[in-house]
């Protein structure tokens, strides 16, 4: 499909995918997902890229929901609108390379549970986080309810919803729900090195701590060491990514991938 919202630019293996709605806040709407779930196909397809940034332009990064499009649907268009953009940020959390959130503004609403979807985020010092949908009669219809507490904790995560408090980088990084704050000037050039950092490891390895950590984390405790047992096995074995590393690693040289 055409992009119309989202830009795509390709930094080595590193692909950089810009929401670009600025005149709206980058607020989601249909097209939005739309576009999204053809951009993770598209990038899904190509095995050059170990890792996918995503960022917002403007001074938001995303800043809610379209609720120009929201306010006329009824109940089951509601649940739907809601089923979509889970759909969405799904499909991010079962892509096998890593995503990462850089958020440059604004992170409220549909906006910071599209950054829960990924992997990681990374702030600016101005970034402002939040869910307000109470503030309008409404509960957060993106898995909000349910990321926010397993990123964050439960207290946390009720007190945000219910108030609906807007909190800075600080904050965030505080509670956990970012990883590295920078300031904004920086931020998009450490996002690109902390994104080359983990191409630059074994291809399969990163693959399968994505796979075997989200998998493992809705497992009882003994599934999940099965899971990881073999999975770290698989990486055994002549001509294999573990021996290439080790080897490399006992030879005082770089591994080649």
């Amino acid at each position: 499909m055409d992009f119309e919202i989202l830009k795509l630019q390709i930094n080595e293996s590193i692909a950089l995918v810009t929401i670009s709605r600025p005149q709206a806040l980058n607020a989601l709407n249909t097209r939005f997902f739309n576009e999204m779930d053809a951009m993770v196909e598209k990038i899904n397809g190509m095995p050059e890229i170990k890792v996918m940034v995503i960022t917002g332009e403007g001074k938001a990064f995303v800043a809610g929901a379209d609720i120009a499009e929201m306010v006329n649907k009824n109940q089951q268009e509601g649940s739907e609108f809601s089923r979509l953009g889970q759909n969405t940020f799904r499909s991010l959390e079962l892509m096998e390379i890593p995503v990462i959130a850089a958020i440059n503004g604004f992170a409220l609403g549909g906006g910071l549970e599209l950054a829960m979807g990924c992997d990681f985020r990374v702030a600016s010092t101005k970034a402002k986080f939040g869910q307000p949908e109470v503030n309008l009669g409404l509960i957060p219809g993106y898995a909000g309810t349910q990321r926010l507490s397993r990123l964050v904790g439960m207290a946390d995560a009720l007190y945000l919803l219910m108030t609906a408090e807007m909190i800075g980088a600080e904050d965030a990084l505080r509670i956990g729900l970012v990883q590295k704050v920078f300031e904004p000037e920086i931020l998009m050039d450490e996002t690109i090195k902390i994104a080359k950092n983990i191409a630059s490891k074994g291809p399969k390895a990163v693959k399968l701590i994505k796979k075997v950590t989200r998998s493992g984390y809705h497992m009882e405790f003994e599934q999940g060491c099965d899971l990881e047992a073999t999975n770290f096995g698989s990486l055994f074995g002549k001509g294999n990514e573990g021996e290439i590393g080790m080897k490399a690693f006992l030879n005082k040289e770089r591994p080649k991938w």
